[in-house]
């Protein structure tokens, strides 16, 4: 693979943290109105998060910054997100606490289950979870206020996300353990 090739995947990570920032300004630009550019953004963060994971696996250039970077892109773009659509009453009080309490295990879960020697992959449920989420915000941010089917689809995602979490709890505290 050639070396320029090979930087793609972690290239894309860093375009995804280099969105955050363009997204925050376009959600408050719209200020709780649907918003197709806020939409694009975060829809084009959710492609980039698929491409470069799937990049890096096929052209074996899975790196550390990566294994780091990409889950940290995910979280904050989503997490982001939640609490914007929570501030702009696009998404009620328990999908922020909800989704921050997932992101508050994994985030305290994995250095503590890594110093360990737990190795944790990719599980499906996990993508999944990931992947609803990503659609079923970008649907939220495009549609408008009141809009029930793209709630529908984000209850459902956070429904993946908890059990991933839960079967992800397990198997910290299993680290934890041995």
């Amino acid at each position: 693979m050639p070396a320029p090739l090979a930087q793609l995947p972690n290239a894309l990570t860093i375009l995804r943290l280099a969105l955050i920032p363009v997204f925050v300004v376009l959600v408050v630009q719209a200020a709780g109105d649907a918003s197709w550019p806020a939409g694009i953004v975060f829809g084009v963060a959710g492609i980039t998060d698929q491409v470069d994971g799937w990049l890096a696996r096929r052209w074996q250039v899975e790196s550390e910054f990566g294994k780091f970077a990409d889950p940290l892109a995910d979280r904050l773009m989503i997490d982001i997100a939640v609490v914007l659509l929570f501030a702009y009453d696009r998404l009620p009080w328990p999908a922020l606490v909800l989704i921050v309490v997932r992101d508050g295990i994994l985030l305290a879960g994995t250095p503590v289950a890594l110093r360990r020697g737990y190795d944790f992959s990719v599980s499906f449920l996990g993508k999944a979870a990931t992947w609803v989420l990503y659609a079923s915000i970008a649907f939220i941010l495009v549609t408008d206020e009141g809009t029930v089917w793209p709630l529908a689809l984000f209850w459902s995602g956070v429904a993946f996300a908890s059990v991933a979490v839960i079967l992800y709890a397990l198997a910290v505290w299993k680290a934890l353990r041995s």
